[in-house]
């Protein structure tokens, strides 16, 4: 494996050559590996031994033949519009292929200031680093498309926000760091040039079978976004995912998650759910999820209009019929959802009163979202288990539910339920324990439990209580972005 830079060809006012802070100018001994995924780097057959990990993975050693970066970008954050974000406390430090031929990026987060951090120190404390690494493998886990943790190394300094903190450096594996705002700052800059050479770099990478030239590979490659963003969301809404920051430039155009900042997992049911502190108005609610990733994908449409050799008013026209298209898509994938999650092999008119009812339950009575799903699969087992309890407020709408699925094959309704409703996640109160150990303590024996039944969540067995709680409480729980 030999890494290289992937962005120059883009311009250096897009990557930007940055040298991490601890370039070679720390003592290494001070640098501990703390948190290592050795599936991710098996799997992508990373060529980083793991003993020399924690002076690679800080930015302290330059990969061979790479020279780290900071990507610019633009971003509409709550609604309003930046000109100019970009990597204020990231570098990517080299790209390389898998034995597939596939490009990845080695990013590295919290390696220090660059030239977008708008004053901001640019470092990471160690439990925003802590939670990335928990929830990108939780959530790779529950089958949702994702930019994966390949290592946390703390790095023996002191980061500074509240409180003095320990400070830690993440790495991220991602596919590319294209993001919506990528484009919107190119657009901006009239870098037509450009513009077009991150559009081809994305379809290579994303959307090969996209063969159309002109203004028709433009279309496609919109449309091709639009259904990679449609097949995220309902994977978030399946599993209960919020990811609490949906601006532009946490937007992949190749359809995964980024940023694990102030994400959390549902618990009490509620579309109006919110957890981030900075979300005061509920913009990026459970529920609003699917309106904002259509209007990102608009972002998205808004940027690419300086490439049609069409007029704008007709160049408008096809976007916007793209656009229509992510409605029906939507509507259309969110009720298979729904009749996967139910266990129904068919979906009938009658069913939307069955699962409005269901729900309306769940939201009055605050039940929790994953077990009572996970209950409801659990009564299609030969042999139910003991420790998932149907709860007793959904006494009456049982039996028209049980009524429903007895027109199918018992087994196929077992399977088809168990395969998308998880038996565990990533509970909220347990993650934040894990962190507070690794605060205090450097470890969590937590973690050594919790992490390998997380990795297996469509695997029901007989669990200890602590890991299916429904201990924080949704109403006060808040999670920040960790900057």
């Amino acid at each position: 494996m030999s890494f290289f830079d992937r962005y120059t060809q883009l311009g250096s006012q897009f990557a930007v050559m940055h040298s991490p802070r601890l370039a070679n100018s720390v003592n290494p001994e001070k640098l501990n590996l703390l948190l290592w995924n050795e599936d991710v780097a098996n799997k992508y057959a990373i060529a980083i031994d793991k003993g020399q990990a924690h002076l690679y993975l800080s930015g302290h050693t330059p990969l061979k033949n790479s020279t780290a970066s900071a990507l610019a970008y633009s971003g509409h954050q709550f609604g309003h519009f930046n000109p100019t974000l970009g990597d204020g406390r990231a570098h990517i430090i080299g790209s390389f292929n898998d034995n597939s031929g596939n490009t990845y990026d080695l990013q590295l987060k919290g390696s220090g200031a660059t030239p977008f951090s708008r004053g901001g120190d640019g470092l990471c404390a160690l439990g925003p680093a802590v939670r990335e690494f928990v929830m990108s493998q939780a959530i790779d886990a529950l089958g949702v498309p994702t930019t994966e943790c390949l290592s946390v190394v703390a790095t023996g300094d002191d980061v500074y926000r509240e409180s003095l903190l320990p400070g830690a450096i993440v790495c991220r594996v991602a596919s590319s760091h294209i993001r919506v705002g990528s484009f919107q700052y190119l657009a901006l800059q009239q870098d037509k040039k450009g513009l077009q050479q991150l559009l081809d770099m994305a379809i290579e990478r994303y959307y090969p079978e996209i063969t159309a030239q002109g203004d028709d590979r433009l279309v496609e490659f919109l449309r091709a976004v639009c259904k990679k963003q449609v097949a995220l969301i309902i994977h978030w809404m399946r599993v209960g995912f919020v990811h609490g920051v949906m601006n532009t430039d946490n937007t992949l155009v190749g359809g995964e998650t980024i940023d694990y900042g102030p994400c959390a997992m549902l618990e009490g049911f509620s579309f109006e759910q919110v957890f981030s502190s900075i979300d005061r108005h509920g913009r990026y609610a459970f529920g609003q999820q699917p309106n904002i990733a259509s209007w990102n994908c608009a972002r998205l449409a808004e940027s690419l209009l300086m490439l049609f050799a069409a007029n704008e008013k007709h160049a408008v026209e096809r976007m916007s019929d793209v656009l229509a298209e992510y409605a029906s898509d939507f509507n259309n994938q969110y009720q298979l959802m729904w009749a996967n999650k139910l266990g129904l092999l068919e979906w009938r008119e009658d069913d939307a009163s069955l699962l409005s009812e269901l729900l309306g339950i769940l939201k009055t009575e605050g039940l929790d979202y994953t077990n009572s799903f996970a209950a409801l699969t659990n009564l299609t087992f030969e042999n139910p288990l003991s420790c998932f309890e149907v709860p007793k407020e959904l006494s009456p709408w049982l039996p028209k539910w049980r009524a429903r699925i007895n027109e199918y094959n018992r087994s196929q309704v077992c399977a088809l339920m168990r395969s998308v409703n998880p038996a565990i996640i990533p509970r909220n109160a347990l993650l934040e324990q894990v962190i507070q150990d690794y605060y205090e303590q450097g470890q969590s024996k937590l973690l050594e439990h919790w992490l390998p039944l997380l990795k297996a969540p469509y695997q029901y067995q007989e669990y200890e209580q602590c890991y299916l709680e429904f201990t924080s409480k949704s109403a006060s729980y808040k999670t920040f972005c960790g900057t």
